[in-house]
Formats: structure tokens, C-alpha cells, sequence
């Protein structure tokens, strides 16, 4: 079906008539379609029922709170109109730059379809006019609204400079019928009448919400000139005097219509003759041809608004299935495609021929996107985002907190389940959308949010007094590039998922104008790191002429107020040679208050580019993923680092993969008297620290066997160590070496403190 309905437009579009790129102003774009939408059919067609069920005090209210909602959306409108560069797709493209690609995705669904059902609402509403015009044609309902759907498509299709040319001509004759409407009520206005018709007379299933369902999609049209933004001269100048003049216009004439139907007729006139304001005219001719012309304007605005929303949504590329339809027609960029598509989605809602029906389901999805339009004026201004700068200055964001507000109570009113069910399938639309990771190609909302909630929490971090308890690892990784060491970087990803911030860091030696591009390219290595294997991570790479000053200016700078690193985490150096110049970066991080993770992994290959096939380092990356079998030994030898070697094996425990590996927390002793006093003082530091672990205690004299004999089945060991004094690097390199001996994945720690195992 798809692939017939893309030939027949593709056919359609090669005969197409092009039109000169035309641009329209205030007036043209923006008021006369929002106008003539709102005057639309319920104001002829609807009104007097609102007025006969709800009765003139409620339905002044039913108005007044309709014109509230659409005028605090059209503040909203007008600032964020006024703030961006608002191409084709009016309130979808404003939501999707400033929510989101998730929320853009979920509303363009659902405002499309919104238009589209509208342009059946109007065609029904001029077909039911039509036949009670011309009774002889009552039993050909459905074809004449066909033949209407298809009239206002061809009319669209051709483009729409046509259409706003049709609309001058359709507002003039409105015009008219209002002025008939006025001199025929004022004329036969009676006071006696107009008392009875006070209070609500509600026929049966029928109250307040209900009616004003029923009423307010009369209002929606405040869309109508935004929905034409690709096609306007100056958006952010038409827009916001375009609507709002359409809204204050539009008010006038409810409220007035109201007071006059109110003494002119009785309730069950009102309720029950849909052409009330016809009768009650001075010219029922002029109305006749005003309800004509305002259902044929209103359908031929949402036949105009519809595809050019589905147009722009398609161009975002959020749903590949859609991307047919976002192609462009003519010199004017008609969106032809997707107006074919506005027109089958009208014709099936033509098919089933109830105005009422339709009415309430359009109120649930221009509120779904009112609302949301009124969230992102609000977000954009309550965060401060320095991009927002709207030069319209009449909106605060307490306004657009009120309209959101609004739409959502409005519409829990009208119906709760419908409400709930709506916004439920918004919420999957967006889940949908988010599950598929789809990156938008603008900044939207959402990264403003995002930091302005990290400048708070660094700021209220900066300004808590520090304690233990809140102590988590903010690890520094000297990981190279990542791919060579990728154990490493894996091993800092699970001592920090879930519990503290992994950075991964490299030091490019030599000048710093010389490598800038080599820095460049390093970083964003780091970064397809990142990506490519999940981490929970962030990158940094410095250039300097040696590398322990790197080191130093990563450790002394690297992070931002309470998110500084306090852990550095280094590989192990394999040969005794560089033990001098690895002894003086353990000094180096021990001056500065950092703590340190050496790790020795006898596995850890270095990959060089080049050296092995895509397939091989693909293998040797997954196998640094493999959790070894055995426990996690800490090898318990003082508080000092003790208590940091504790959390390192409790956190690396708390990955899931990692749970089946207990810890065990063992200490050697000289004699067997201290056992059971050792094993006891073991068990309560565990319960203290609320971390289970299997407490073990060795008597040996031989340290370094002990060591290699007991944990030679261990996933992993933690032994604390001190960065040896300067002249003593080989020694204590070699010392290290023969406690460990021949065990493959060893973490050394030594601890700078301001941690607490009894926090």
C-alpha cells in the first residue's frame, strides 16, 4: 500500500504546477488563517448549543478559560518564536529545539494528526451545514464530504500562495456574516429571554467539561499562523502580533455572540437547532455563505498546517518509515507528499461522519501540545539559558508554568481516562523514541537543563561541610589511549559505575603548539573509547614538554570543585629500568593528597594500532570484559590504606558481574595466640563497615609466600603500599615484585584517607 501511495505521489509531483517562492506577513500568514480557523465551524455551527447547555454565566466561563489557555500558549508561542529561527513545522519545530528530539518526536506524532483530524471536523461541519441548507441533499452527506475533502486538497496541493489568496476572499465574507449575525440579535434582544437563559440547562450525559470539550476546539486556531512559519517573511515578528491580535479579535466575538444568542432565543432552540445563528441573522443568506466559507478556511488551514508539520518532523530523519514524506515539491517547497498523507488520514475520520465524536479527541491533542509548548517557554526561562533571548517581553516564565498547568487540569477535567491514555501514549512515543538512542542534530533544552542542574549541585557540594561518609572514588586513569591499555580503563569502570566518576587521561609529550591537533585527535580517541565500549567515563589529554609535569597538571587541575580527582589509578611498570621515574609519580600524587591505584596485570597486553586485525582486538577488548573466577583477597595490613582497599573490593563487588566473587579480608600474624583476637577484631571492622566479607588470618613468617600461595586463586589481590623515598625506587620495585610473585591481577593502594569504613 505504501510503496502504490509513493508512486502515485512521485507521478503527481513530476506534473505539479511550481509557484515563485512567496513569503507572507503578519496579516496574511499569521492572522487570517488563525482567525478564520477559530471563527471556524463551532462558532456557527456549535455555539448556540454551548450556550443553551451551559447557560451565559457558563459559558462566559467556558470562553474566558479557553481564551486564558490559548492566550498564556500564545505568550509562550511568541517568545520562543521570537527567540530562534523558527523554520517549516511551526509548533513542532519549536518544541523539538527546545525539548528535545524525544519530546519533538512524540508531539509531531500527535499535532499531526491533531491537524489532519481537524480538516475532517471542518468538512463535516460544512456538510452538515450544506444539508440543512439544501435538505434534498441530506441522504448524500458522505459523498459531498468527500468531494469537499478532496476540493480543499487539490486547492493545498496546487500551493499554498493559492490558498492564502482564497482566505482574503474567505474573510471578507465572514466578515459579513457577523456583521448580519449582530444587526439581526441586537435588534430582536430580549431582556426576559436573556434571564431565563442565566443558569446551565444540561440535558442528560451532558455538564460542564463535557460542553467545554465540545467548545474548545473552536480555539485552537492560535496554531494556524505558526504552522506556516517556513512560509512567513519574518517568523519571530509575524507570529507573536499575528496570534495574539487573532486571539484578542476572536474574544471579542465569542463573548458578545454569547450575550446576544443568551436573549434571543430559548435553551431548547439553542440546544437543538444547529443553525440557530442563521435564523436569528438580519441576511440568512450571509450566514449561510459565512458557515460555507469559515469550515472551507478552517480545513483548507489545517490542509496547509498538517503536512508542513509531517514535513519537517520527516526531515529530522526520527522515524526512517517517514522519511518519504519529507521530501520538498516545487520552487516553493510544497510538501506534496505529505499533504496526500493529510488528506487519506481526513478522509477515513470523513467516513465516520460525527462531528461530536471528533471535537473531544482534537481537545486532548492541541492540550497535549499546548502544554508542552508552555513546558518549554517555562524551562528555557527558569533555567537561564543564555541562548534564550526572545525580543518579545511580555512572557515570564511563571505565565508558561501557569499554561501548563493549565492544559493539563483542563484536560484531567474533561475526561481523566482519555487524559491518561494520551498522555501514556505519549510517554510511549517518547520512550520509543529515547530506547533508539536518536541523537538530535541541534542543541535543544534538554543540555540546558542538564547544566544548569550540575552548576546547582556543584555549587551546593562546594558549599556542604565534607564527611567521610559522602567520600566517593572521583578516579583519574592514566590509561594511554585507552585501546592499548584497555584493562585499565575497564577496571576503572568497575571500581566507579554506580559510585563515583571515572575520567580516563593521557599525557602527549612534547611542545603544546606543535601536538595541538595530535591532542585533538588523541581526545576524540578517547572518546570513541568511551562510546564503543559503554563506560561510564570522561576524557582529558595534555600535552607538556615531560611527563611527570603532565601528571602533575592532570592531578592539580583536571575536575571542578568537589569533583576533583582523589584517586589516581596508573599501570604497573613491567621492568625495573622505569621504576625510578615510576617511583617519583607515586611521590608526586602522594604530595598532592591523591590516592593511589597501581595495577599490575601480568594479562594486560599493550594493543598497538596496527599490530593485530580488527577481529583480534575485538577479541582482546572483549576478553579484558571477562570477570575471573576466584574472590576479591585484601590483604589487610593497617587502617591506613585498609579502609580504602575495603570500599575498592566492596565496590568492585557491587557490580553485577562481579557478585559472585566474595571478598575475604586476610591478615598474617606472628603467632597463634593473636589468631582468634585478629579474627574477631576482623569480623566486628566488617560489621562496622556493613561489607560481608570472609574473614581470614594467617600465621607465617614467610610474608611473600603466604601471600602467592593463599590468593594464587584470587579474581583479583589489594596490597597496600608507600611511595618509596627517592633513591629507593629499585628496591621498593623489587620488594613489591616478590610479595606478589607470579599472580596476575594485583591492585597495590596507597591511600591519602578522608574516607571512613564505620561512615
Amino acid at each position: 500500500m505504501l510503496l502504490v501511495l509513493k508512486e502515485v505521489i512521485m507521478a503527481a509531483e513530476d506534473s505539479g504546477i511550481d509557484n515563485n517562492e512567496k513569503k507572507f506577513g503578519a496579516f496574511g500568514g499569521v492572522f487570517t488563517p488563525c482567525t478564520l480557523t477559530i471563527l471556524g465551524v463551532i462558532m456557527f455551527l456549535r455555539f448556540g448549543q454551548v450556550v443553551g447547555q451551559a447557560g451565559f454565566y457558563s459559558a462566559i466561563v467556558i470562553v474566558l478559560a479557553s481564551k486564558v489557555i490559548t492566550t498564556l500558549t500564545s505568550l509562550s508561542l511568541s517568545a520562543i518564536a521570537s527567540n530562534t529561527r523558527v523554520r517549516g513545522g511551526g509548533a513542532y519545530y519549536i518544541i523539538s529545539r527546545s525539548l528535545g528530539v524525544e519530546f519533538g518526536g512524540a508531539i509531531g506524532i500527535v499535532f499531526f494528526l491533531a491537524q489532519a483530524i481537524s480538516v475532517a471536523m471542518y468538512v463535516i461541519g460544512f456538510t452538515e451545514a450544506l444539508a440543512s441548507t439544501f435538505p434534498s441533499l441530506a441522504d448524500d452527506t458522505l459523498a459531498i464530504a468527500t468531494f469537499v475533502n478532496i476540493v480543499t486538497f487539490v486547492c493545498v496541493y496546487i500551493g499554498a500562495g493559492w490558498t492564502i489568496k482564497v482566505q482574503y476572499a474567505i474573510l471578507a465574507v465572514l466578515g459579513a456574516a457577523l456583521a448580519s449575525f449582530y444587526v439581526g440579535t441586537v435588534g430582536n434582544f430580549s431582556m426576559s429571554e436573556f434571564k431565563t437563559n442565566l443558569l446551565p440547562h444540561y440535558t442528560e450525559g451532558e455538564n460542564f467539561f463535557s460542553v467545554f470539550a465540545l467548545f474548545f476546539p473552536a480555539v485552537t486556531g492560535i496554531m494556524a499562523g505558526a504552522n506556516m512559519s517556513g512560509d512567513l517573511k519574518n517568523p519571530a515578528h509575524s507570529i507573536p502580533r499575528g496570534t495574539l491580535a487573532a486571539v484578542a479579535v476572536t474574544a471579542v466575538v465569542y463573548l458578545s455572540m454569547a450575550f446576544l444568542l443568551a436573549g434571543v432565543s430559548t435553551h431548547e432552540e439553542l440546544i437543538t437547532n444547529n443553525l440557530i445563528v442563521r435564523e436569528v441573522s438580519r441576511w440568512p443568506v450571509l450566514i449561510t455563505a459565512g458557515v460555507f466559507a469559515a469550515t472551507l478556511s478552517s480545513a483548507l488551514g489545517s490542509m496547509m498546517g498538517a503536512p508542513r508539520i509531517m514535513q519537517a518532523f520527516a526531515r529530522d530523519e526520527i522515524f526512517s518509515w517517514l522519511n518519504f514524506f519529507g521530501t520538498a515539491s516545487g520552487k516553493s517547497h510544497e510538501p506534496r507528499r505529505a499533504t496526500v498523507l493529510t488528506f487519506i488520514i481526513a478522509q477515513c475520520c470523513v467516513l465516520l461522519g460525527d462531528l461530536d465524536a471528533i471535537a473531544p479527541i482534537i481537545t486532548m491533542f492541541f492540550m497535549i501540545t499546548y502544554g508542552l509548548l508552555n513546558l518549554a517557554t517555562f524551562y528555557e526561562a527558569v533555567t537561564k539559558n543564555p541562548s534564550y533571548r526572545p525580543t518579545f517581553r511580555y512572557c515570564h516564565w511563571s505565565l508558561s508554568f501557569l499554561g501548563a498547568l493549565g492544559c493539563l487540569g483542563v484536560m484531567l477535567l474533561i475526561n481523566w481516562p482519555v487524559a491518561l491514555g494520551s498522555i501514556v501514549a505519549m510517554a510511549a512515543i517518547y520512550g520509543s523514541i529515547q530506547y533508539r538512542e536518536i541523537e538530535a542534530r541541534w542543541g535543544d533544552l534538554q543540555g540546558g537543563v542538564a547544566f544548569e542542574r550540575a552548576r546547582r549541585a556543584l555549587l551546593r557540594l562546594e558549599d556542604t561541610a565534607y564527611h567521610p561518609k559522602n567520600w566517593r572514588p572521583v578516579v583519574l586513569a592514566l590509561s594511554s589511549s585507552a585501546w592499548h591499555r584497555p584493562h585499565l580503563a575497564i577496571y576503572g569502570q568497575w571500581l566507579t559505575s554506580g559510585h563515583g566518576v571515572l575520567t580516563l587521561a593521557q599525557v602527549i609529550c612534547g611542545d603544546v603548539e606543535k601536538h595541538a591537533e595530535r591532542r585533538d585527535s588523541y581526545e576524540r580517541s578517547l572518546r570513541k573509547f568511551i562510546e564503543k565500549e559503554e563506560l561510564q567515563a570522561f576524557s582529558a589529554v595534555v600535552v607538556d614538554a615531560y611527563l611527570s609535569d603532565g601528571i602533575e597538571s592532570l592531578v592539580q587541575c583536571h575536575g571542578l570543585g568537589g569533583l576533583k580527582p582523589n584517586t589516581v589509578l596508573i599501570g604497573w611498570p613491567k621492568t625495573e629500568s622505569k621504576s625510578e621515574a615510576f617511583g617519583a609519580t607515586l611521590r608526586l600524587v602522594a604530595r598532592l593528597n591523591r590516592s593511589m591505584i597501581c595495577a599490575r596485570l601480568l594479562l594486560d597486553e599493550e594493543i598497538s594500532d596496527g599490530q593485530y586485525a580488527t577481529e583480534d582486538r575485538e577479541a582482546m577488548l572483549a576478553e579484558a570484559w571477562e570477570i575471573p573466577n576466584g574472590t576479591i583477597d585484601v590483604w589487610w595490613r593497617g587502617k591506613k590504606n585498609g579502609a580504602l582497599m575495603m570500599l575498592l573490593a566492596h565496590m568492585l563487588h557491587q557490580n553485577p558481574d562481579w557478585r559472585h566473587n566474595s571478598i575475604r579480608v586476610i591478615r598474617i600474624v606472628p603467632s597463634e595466640e593473636a589468631v582468634e583476637e585478629v579474627r574477631e577484631h576482623i569480623v566486628q571492622l566488617a560489621a562496622i563497615s556493613r561489607i560481608r566479607v570472609e574473614p581470614i588470618v594467617l600465621v607465617a613468617e614467610n610474608v611473600p609466600l603466604a601471600i602467592q600461595v593463599t590468593s594464587q586463586n584470587a579474581a583479583v589481590v589489594l596490597l597496600g603500599f608507600e611511595s618509596p623515598a627517592e633513591g629507593e625506587e629499585a628496591d621498593f620495585y623489587q620488594r613489591m615484585e616478590s610479595l606478589i610473585g607470579a599472580l596476575p591481577r594485583v591492585l597495590f593502594v596507597d591511600s591519602a584517607g578522608g574516607m571512613e569504613l564505620e561512615s
